[in-house]
Protein backbone atom coordinates (compact mmCIF):
# COMPACT_ATOMS: atom_id res chain seq x y z
CA UNK A 1 0.00 0.00 0.00
CA UNK A 2 2.75 2.68 1.65
CA UNK A 3 4.87 1.52 -1.92
CA UNK A 4 1.97 2.41 -4.63
CA UNK A 5 1.49 5.38 -2.83
CA UNK A 6 5.03 6.66 -3.05
CA UNK A 7 4.76 5.46 -6.53
CA UNK A 8 1.98 7.76 -7.33
CA UNK A 9 3.68 10.38 -5.74
CA UNK A 10 6.49 10.14 -7.75
CA UNK A 11 4.99 10.03 -11.09
CA UNK A 12 2.74 13.17 -10.27
CA UNK A 13 6.02 15.02 -9.16
CA UNK A 14 7.83 13.95 -12.38
CA UNK A 15 4.71 15.54 -14.34
CA UNK A 16 4.84 18.48 -12.77
CA UNK A 17 8.29 18.90 -13.07
CA UNK A 18 8.07 18.33 -16.99
CA UNK A 19 5.19 20.35 -17.36
CA UNK A 20 6.45 23.56 -15.82
CA UNK A 21 9.83 22.55 -17.99
CA UNK A 22 7.52 23.13 -20.96
CA UNK A 23 5.65 26.35 -19.96
CA UNK A 24 9.16 27.82 -19.20
CA UNK A 25 10.65 27.06 -22.58
CA UNK A 26 7.04 28.50 -24.19
CA UNK A 27 7.18 31.37 -22.17
CA UNK A 28 10.74 32.09 -23.47
CA UNK A 29 9.58 31.68 -27.22
CA UNK A 30 6.76 33.56 -27.01
CA UNK A 31 9.44 36.47 -24.97
CA UNK A 32 11.79 36.22 -28.37
CA UNK A 33 8.63 36.42 -30.85
CA UNK A 34 7.39 39.42 -29.16
CA UNK A 35 10.85 41.27 -28.77
CA UNK A 36 11.22 40.84 -32.23
CA UNK A 37 7.93 42.34 -33.06
CA UNK A 38 8.64 45.00 -30.43
CA UNK A 39 9.18 48.61 -32.19
CA UNK A 40 11.33 50.87 -29.52
CA UNK A 41 10.04 54.28 -29.04
CA UNK A 42 13.77 56.27 -28.88
CA UNK A 43 14.68 57.94 -31.48
CA UNK A 44 17.94 56.44 -33.06
CA UNK A 45 20.59 59.28 -33.69
CA UNK A 46 22.61 59.08 -37.43
CA UNK A 47 25.27 61.19 -35.30
CA UNK A 48 27.84 60.60 -32.57
CA UNK A 49 27.52 61.85 -29.43
CA UNK A 50 29.78 65.85 -29.16
CA UNK A 51 31.55 64.65 -26.18
CA UNK A 52 33.32 61.78 -28.60
CA UNK A 53 37.05 63.05 -28.05
CA UNK A 54 37.89 61.38 -31.93
CA UNK A 55 35.19 63.95 -32.99
CA UNK A 56 37.34 67.15 -33.09
CA UNK A 57 34.38 69.02 -32.91
CA UNK A 58 32.44 67.56 -36.09
CA UNK A 59 29.43 65.46 -36.08
CA UNK A 60 30.38 62.46 -38.32
CA UNK A 61 27.39 60.01 -39.09
CA UNK A 62 27.13 56.59 -36.98
CA UNK A 63 27.62 53.60 -38.90
CA UNK A 64 24.60 52.30 -41.47
CA UNK A 65 21.74 50.43 -38.88
CA UNK A 66 21.69 46.59 -39.90
CA UNK A 67 18.24 44.89 -39.01
CA UNK A 68 19.54 41.33 -41.00
CA UNK A 69 19.02 40.22 -36.92
CA UNK A 70 15.31 41.13 -36.32
CA UNK A 71 13.00 38.27 -37.03
CA UNK A 72 9.05 38.99 -38.33
CA UNK A 73 6.65 36.37 -36.60
CA UNK A 74 5.81 34.38 -39.06
CA UNK A 75 2.20 35.53 -39.37
CA UNK A 76 2.78 39.04 -40.07
CA UNK A 77 1.88 40.82 -43.48
CA UNK A 78 1.66 43.44 -44.54
CA UNK A 79 -1.99 45.73 -44.58
CA UNK A 80 -2.98 48.47 -47.00
CA UNK A 81 -2.73 52.20 -46.00
CA UNK A 82 -5.70 53.37 -47.70
CA UNK A 83 -9.49 51.84 -46.46
CA UNK A 84 -10.24 51.80 -49.92
CA UNK A 85 -7.37 49.72 -51.19
CA UNK A 86 -9.90 46.55 -51.54
CA UNK A 87 -12.80 48.72 -54.02
CA UNK A 88 -12.99 48.40 -57.14
CA UNK A 89 -11.83 52.61 -57.67
CA UNK A 90 -9.37 52.90 -54.36
CA UNK A 91 -8.02 56.30 -55.67
CA UNK A 92 -11.90 57.74 -56.12
CA UNK A 93 -13.51 56.31 -53.11
CA UNK A 94 -10.35 58.18 -51.15
CA UNK A 95 -11.62 61.27 -52.48
CA UNK A 96 -14.93 60.45 -52.08
CA UNK A 97 -14.35 59.62 -48.14
CA UNK A 98 -12.27 62.89 -47.76
CA UNK A 99 -15.55 64.75 -49.14
CA UNK A 100 -17.39 62.88 -47.00
CA UNK A 101 -15.78 63.81 -43.60
CA UNK A 102 -15.42 67.53 -44.19
CA UNK A 103 -19.12 66.95 -45.14
CA UNK A 104 -19.63 66.03 -41.29
CA UNK A 105 -17.22 68.02 -39.81
CA UNK A 106 -18.67 71.28 -41.28
CA UNK A 107 -22.00 70.72 -42.17
CA UNK A 108 -23.13 73.26 -39.73
CA UNK A 109 -21.73 76.26 -40.98
CA UNK A 110 -23.83 78.67 -42.95
CA UNK A 111 -24.64 78.79 -46.54
CA UNK A 112 -25.37 81.35 -49.31
CA UNK A 113 -28.01 81.25 -51.86
CA UNK A 114 -27.63 78.84 -55.36
CA UNK A 115 -27.51 82.21 -57.15
CA UNK A 116 -24.80 83.97 -55.20
CA UNK A 117 -22.66 81.14 -55.38
CA UNK A 118 -19.74 80.97 -57.34
CA UNK A 119 -19.80 80.04 -60.94
CA UNK A 120 -17.60 77.13 -61.38
CA UNK A 121 -16.26 75.01 -63.87
CA UNK A 122 -15.67 71.18 -62.31
CA UNK A 123 -14.04 68.67 -63.59
CA UNK A 124 -15.89 66.17 -66.08
CA UNK A 125 -16.65 62.66 -65.72
CA UNK A 126 -14.06 61.97 -68.60
CA UNK A 127 -11.23 64.16 -66.82
CA UNK A 128 -11.47 62.44 -63.46
CA UNK A 129 -11.46 59.08 -65.61
CA UNK A 130 -7.97 60.09 -66.97
CA UNK A 131 -6.70 61.59 -63.95
CA UNK A 132 -7.12 58.69 -61.67
CA UNK A 133 -6.74 55.89 -64.49
CA UNK A 134 -9.93 54.41 -63.09
CA UNK A 135 -13.08 53.24 -65.10
CA UNK A 136 -15.09 55.40 -62.45
CA UNK A 137 -19.07 55.02 -62.52
CA UNK A 138 -21.64 57.97 -63.38
CA UNK A 139 -23.59 57.28 -60.38
CA UNK A 140 -20.87 57.63 -58.40
CA UNK A 141 -19.37 60.73 -59.50
CA UNK A 142 -23.00 62.35 -59.43
CA UNK A 143 -23.13 61.58 -55.76
CA UNK A 144 -19.18 62.96 -55.38
CA UNK A 145 -20.13 66.31 -57.86
CA UNK A 146 -23.03 66.72 -55.32
CA UNK A 147 -20.65 66.71 -52.10
CA UNK A 148 -18.52 69.23 -54.27
CA UNK A 149 -21.24 71.64 -54.97
CA UNK A 150 -22.72 71.73 -51.02
CA UNK A 151 -18.91 72.40 -49.69
CA UNK A 152 -18.79 75.18 -52.29
CA UNK A 153 -21.93 76.53 -51.31
CA UNK A 154 -20.43 77.76 -47.77
CA UNK A 155 -19.93 81.47 -47.37
CA UNK A 156 -16.63 82.52 -48.37
CA UNK A 157 -15.98 84.23 -45.10
CA UNK A 158 -16.05 80.86 -42.95
CA UNK A 159 -15.15 78.67 -45.58
CA UNK A 160 -11.67 76.70 -43.99
CA UNK A 161 -8.56 76.66 -46.04
CA UNK A 162 -8.99 72.70 -45.81
CA UNK A 163 -11.76 72.49 -47.96
CA UNK A 164 -10.32 74.97 -50.78
CA UNK A 165 -7.59 73.07 -51.06
CA UNK A 166 -10.12 69.78 -51.64
CA UNK A 167 -12.14 71.98 -53.68
CA UNK A 168 -9.13 73.07 -56.07
CA UNK A 169 -7.77 69.65 -57.16
CA UNK A 170 -11.57 69.16 -58.38
CA UNK A 171 -11.38 72.43 -60.51
CA UNK A 172 -10.57 72.31 -64.61
CA UNK A 173 -7.15 74.86 -64.83
CA UNK A 174 -9.25 76.83 -67.19
CA UNK A 175 -12.04 78.41 -65.64
CA UNK A 176 -14.26 79.97 -68.79
CA UNK A 177 -16.47 82.18 -66.17
CA UNK A 178 -13.49 83.73 -65.03
CA UNK A 179 -12.38 84.57 -68.83
CA UNK A 180 -13.01 88.42 -69.44
CA UNK A 181 -12.85 90.34 -72.75
CA UNK A 182 -9.88 92.46 -73.12
CA UNK A 183 -11.54 96.06 -73.06
CA UNK A 184 -11.59 97.92 -76.39
CA UNK A 185 -9.18 101.15 -75.81
CA UNK A 186 -9.52 104.51 -77.40
CA UNK A 187 -6.56 105.53 -79.45
CA UNK A 188 -4.97 109.31 -80.08
CA UNK A 189 -7.45 109.82 -82.35
CA UNK A 190 -10.46 109.63 -80.44
CA UNK A 191 -10.99 106.04 -82.55
CA UNK A 192 -12.56 102.71 -81.66
CA UNK A 193 -11.15 99.76 -83.64
CA UNK A 194 -13.91 96.95 -83.74
CA UNK A 195 -13.77 93.58 -85.22
CA UNK A 196 -17.04 91.66 -87.02
CA UNK A 197 -17.29 88.49 -88.63
CA UNK A 198 -20.35 86.79 -90.71
CA UNK A 199 -20.50 83.98 -92.68
CA UNK A 200 -16.76 84.34 -95.13
CA UNK A 201 -16.86 88.17 -94.63
CA UNK A 202 -14.64 90.15 -91.94
CA UNK A 203 -15.21 93.98 -91.01
CA UNK A 204 -12.96 96.61 -88.95
CA UNK A 205 -14.83 99.59 -88.46
CA UNK A 206 -13.09 102.43 -87.03
CA UNK A 207 -15.76 104.64 -84.93
CA UNK A 208 -15.03 108.38 -83.97
CA UNK A 209 -17.39 111.06 -82.43
CA UNK A 210 -18.88 113.10 -86.12
CA UNK A 211 -21.79 113.73 -87.90
CA UNK A 212 -22.63 110.74 -89.18
CA UNK A 213 -20.75 109.83 -92.47
CA UNK A 214 -20.16 106.32 -93.17
CA UNK A 215 -17.80 105.11 -95.65
CA UNK A 216 -17.16 101.54 -96.52
CA UNK A 217 -13.77 100.62 -98.25
CA UNK A 218 -13.77 104.13 -99.49
CA UNK A 219 -17.39 104.52 -100.71
CA UNK A 220 -20.38 105.76 -99.76
CA UNK A 221 -23.38 103.23 -98.05
CA UNK A 222 -25.50 104.13 -101.21
CA UNK A 223 -22.54 103.55 -103.44
CA UNK A 224 -21.11 100.46 -101.91
CA UNK A 225 -24.44 98.60 -100.96
CA UNK A 226 -27.23 98.21 -103.93
CA UNK A 227 -29.76 96.94 -101.72
CA UNK A 228 -31.42 98.65 -99.58
CA UNK A 229 -32.05 96.35 -96.53
CA UNK A 230 -28.03 95.74 -96.92
CA UNK A 231 -27.34 99.61 -96.12
CA UNK A 232 -30.49 99.16 -93.20
CA UNK A 233 -28.22 96.52 -91.83
CA UNK A 234 -24.93 97.97 -91.61
CA UNK A 235 -26.02 101.02 -89.84
CA UNK A 236 -28.26 98.98 -87.46
CA UNK A 237 -26.21 99.63 -84.47
CA UNK A 238 -25.84 103.01 -84.66
CA UNK A 239 -29.41 103.60 -85.71
CA UNK A 240 -31.03 101.23 -82.85
CA UNK A 241 -29.07 103.62 -79.94
CA UNK A 242 -30.07 107.03 -82.06
CA UNK A 243 -26.49 107.53 -82.19
CA UNK A 244 -26.81 107.79 -86.50
CA UNK A 245 -25.85 111.32 -86.41
CA UNK A 246 -23.38 111.72 -83.63
CA UNK A 247 -19.99 109.01 -85.05
CA UNK A 248 -18.47 109.03 -87.74
CA UNK A 249 -17.50 105.55 -89.20
CA UNK A 250 -15.16 104.30 -91.55
CA UNK A 251 -14.88 100.58 -92.62
CA UNK A 252 -12.96 97.94 -94.04
CA UNK A 253 -14.80 94.52 -95.79
CA UNK A 254 -13.91 91.82 -97.22
CA UNK A 255 -14.89 88.36 -98.42
CA UNK A 256 -18.19 86.68 -99.05
CA UNK A 257 -21.44 88.58 -100.37
CA UNK A 258 -23.18 91.90 -99.61
CA UNK A 259 -25.20 90.30 -97.10
CA UNK A 260 -22.44 88.61 -95.14
CA UNK A 261 -20.26 91.98 -95.28
CA UNK A 262 -23.29 94.04 -93.92
CA UNK A 263 -23.84 91.89 -91.12
CA UNK A 264 -20.14 91.96 -90.08
CA UNK A 265 -20.44 95.52 -90.36
CA UNK A 266 -23.23 95.27 -87.81
CA UNK A 267 -21.12 93.41 -85.50
CA UNK A 268 -17.90 95.79 -85.90
CA UNK A 269 -19.71 98.50 -85.30
CA UNK A 270 -21.28 97.63 -82.42
CA UNK A 271 -18.18 96.51 -80.52
CA UNK A 272 -16.64 99.49 -81.56
CA UNK A 273 -19.66 101.77 -80.22
CA UNK A 274 -19.49 100.39 -76.70
CA UNK A 275 -15.79 101.43 -76.18
CA UNK A 276 -17.14 105.07 -76.70
CA UNK A 277 -20.77 104.40 -74.52
CA UNK A 278 -20.48 100.83 -72.57
CA UNK A 279 -23.28 101.79 -71.28
CA UNK A 280 -25.52 100.78 -74.50
CA UNK A 281 -24.64 97.38 -74.46
CA UNK A 282 -28.37 96.42 -73.20
CA UNK A 283 -29.68 98.32 -75.46
CA UNK A 284 -27.56 96.45 -78.69
CA UNK A 285 -28.15 93.15 -77.14
CA UNK A 286 -31.83 93.47 -77.37
CA UNK A 287 -31.22 94.52 -80.58
CA UNK A 288 -29.15 91.96 -81.34
CA UNK A 289 -26.32 93.75 -82.99
CA UNK A 290 -23.72 91.94 -79.61
CA UNK A 291 -23.49 88.43 -80.33
CA UNK A 292 -22.14 87.25 -83.85
CA UNK A 293 -24.37 84.98 -85.61
CA UNK A 294 -22.84 81.21 -86.11
CA UNK A 295 -25.05 80.64 -88.93
CA UNK A 296 -22.93 79.40 -92.35
CA UNK A 297 -23.97 77.66 -95.55
CA UNK A 298 -24.44 73.94 -94.91
CA UNK A 299 -22.16 72.03 -97.19
CA UNK A 300 -24.07 70.02 -100.35
CA UNK A 301 -24.35 66.20 -99.68
CA UNK A 302 -23.45 63.27 -102.45
CA UNK A 303 -26.88 61.88 -103.46
CA UNK A 304 -28.62 65.06 -102.66
CA UNK A 305 -29.64 68.01 -104.68
CA UNK A 306 -28.40 70.50 -102.41
CA UNK A 307 -27.87 70.85 -99.10
CA UNK A 308 -30.59 68.58 -98.10
CA UNK A 309 -33.25 68.55 -101.23
CA UNK A 310 -33.30 65.04 -102.22
CA UNK A 311 -34.36 63.75 -105.84
CA UNK A 312 -38.09 63.30 -106.46
CA UNK A 313 -38.45 59.65 -105.53
CA UNK A 314 -40.43 57.74 -108.63
CA UNK A 315 -42.00 54.12 -107.41
CA UNK A 316 -40.79 52.33 -110.84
Amino acid sequence: MMASLRHSITNALRSSRQACSKSAQWQQSLDQQFGALRISSRSLSTFANESNPNVDGQFIAAPALSIDHFKLHPHARAVPISPSYFTRTPRFYDNYLSLERLMEEYEDLPVIPATAVERVAWKTLDDIRQELGEQVKASEFARCLTLIKRLNSIHPDLKPQEIKDVLDSFKRNVQPYTNVAKPIPIDQYGRACGVGRRKASSARAFVVEGTGEVLVNGKTLADYFGRVHDRESAVWALRATNRIDKYNVWIKVEGGGTTGQAEAITLAIAKALLAHEPALKPALRRAGCVTRDPRKVERKKHGHLKARKMPTWVKR
